[in-house]
C-alpha cells in the first residue's frame, strides 16, 4: 500500500470517528460511568457472579443455541463482570481462547483471580470500555458474546459496538447478544419498583422505548446486527419461573432483593421517588415475593448472527438494492 493510500485511509478513518455522536457518561453510580450500580463494589461484583450462574442455567447451557466453538478458536466476551461465562467456556473447551473485557478494573481483577484459582491458562481479562474503540486487531475472534449490556449501553452507542464486532469477527464468525426485559410478577410492589427502573433508564437517555414502560432492547435488537451488516440473523427465547415453592425462587429471589437495594440509589439520584416511598416499596415486595401465591416469570431473548464469509463486491450489492 502506497504512502498516499495510507494517508487517505487514515483520514477517512478520522472523519468517521468525527461524525460519530458523542457519548455522554453522566447518571451511573460512578462519575465517568452509565452504569446505574458501582461495579467497584463487593456487593455488586457478588450479585453479578451469583446471576451470571442464573442466566447461562436459565437459558440452557453456555451455547444452547447449538454454536461451534472451532479448535483453536478465540471469544471475546463483552462486559464480562466477574468472569463467570468467560471462566465456564474456557473450562469446557480447552483448545478454545477466552478474553473477557469490562470497564470496571475491579471485576476484571476478581475474574483473573477466579480463573487463576480454576488452574486456567486459556482465559485472560483486561479493562476496556466497550463504547469506545475496542483494541483489537481486525478478524480476531470467532465468537463474541454479550448479555445483559443495555443496563449500561447509550442507544447512540450501539452502532458504533456492533460495527466494531464485525471488524474483529473473523469472516464466517458470529456475535451473540442476550437481553431481557426485566422479570415479571404479580407482586404490586415489586413492579412499582421495576417500573421505576424502565423510567430510570429511559430519564438516563439508555432506553429504546418510546414511553419508558419497558427497556425497549429486546425488540430493536434482531434489527440493530441486521443493520450492522450482520447475516442469518436468528431468535431464542428462554425463561425462568422462579414462583414460590420452584426450584429457582431463592436464587431469583436473592438476585432480586440485591438488585432492589443496590437500586434504591438509582431512582432517588433521578429524583424518581423519595427515600421513604423507596423503603416502603422494598419491604413490601421482599414480603409478597415469600407469599405462597407469589407468582415470576424472567424472560430473556438470545439474538445471533454471523459476519458474511467474503465480503459483497459492488456489483453483487447494486444487483440486490
Amino acid at each position: 500500500m502506497s504512502e498516499q493510500e495510507t494517508q487517505r485511509q487514515s483520514s477517512q478513518q478520522e472523519s468517521a470517528e468525527r461524525s460519530q455522536p458523542e457519548l455522554t457518561y453522566s447518571l451511573g453510580a460512578t462519575p465517568g460511568t452509565t452504569y446505574p450500580f458501582n461495579a467497584e463494589d463487593e456487593a455488586e461484583l457478588t450479585r453479578l457472579a451469583h446471576q451470571d450462574q442464573l442466566i447461562t442455567a436459565g437459558m440452557g447451557g453456555l451455547l444452547p443455541e447449538g454454536l461451534m466453538l472451532p479448535k483453536g478458536g478465540r471469544v471475546l466476551d463483552l462486559a464480562c463482570g466477574p468472569g463467570g461465562w468467560a471462566i465456564a467456556v474456557a473450562a469446557a473447551f480447552p483448545t478454545v481462547e477466552v478474553v473477557g473485557v469490562d470497564l470496571s478494573a475491579r471485576a476484571v481483577a476478581w475474574a483473573t483471580a477466579r480463573a487463576r484459582e480454576c488452574g486456567l491458562n486459556n482465559v485472560r481479562f483486561q479493562t476496556m470500555n466497550i463504547m469506545e474503540a475496542l483494541t483489537f486487531p481486525d478478524a480476531t475472534f470467532d465468537l463474541i458474546n454479550g448479555r445483559f449490556m443495555a443496563s449500561f449501553m447509550l442507544p447512540a452507542a450501539w452502532p458504533r459496538l456492533l460495527a466494531e464486532c464485525l471488524r474483529l469477527l473473523k469472516p464466517g464468525g458470529t456475535i451473540r447478544l442476550t437481553e431481557t426485559e426485566g422479570p415479571l410478577t404479580n407482586s404490586p410492589a415489586f413492579e412499582q419498583l421495576m417500573a421505576l427502573a424502565t423510567q430510570g433508564l429511559k430519564k438516563a437517555g439508555q432506553s429504546f422505548s418510546p414511553d419508558g414502560r419497558h427497556g425497549g432492547m429486546t425488540p430493536v435488537l434482531a434489527r440493530l446486527l441486521r443493520q450492522a451488516g450482520f447475516q442469518d440473523v436468528r431468535l431464542r427465547a428462554s425463561a425462568i419461573e422462579w414462583s414460590y415453592g420452584t426450584p429457582a425462587h431463592d436464587s431469583v429471589f436473592q438476585d432480586a432483593i440485591m438488585t432492589l437495594e443496590l437500586g434504591r440509589s438509582f431512582y432517588f439520584r433521578l429524583g424518581l421517588a423519595s427515600e421513604t416511598e423507596l423503603a416502603r416499596l422494598y419491604q413490601q415486595a421482599i414480603a409478597e415475593m415469600q407469599q405462597e401465591d407469589f407468582c415470576g416469570l424472567w424472560t430473556m431473548l438470545t439474538a445471533w448472527g454471523r459476519k458474511p464469509a467474503e465480503p459483497q463486491s459492488a456489483s453483487s450489492q447494486a444487483g440486490a438494492s
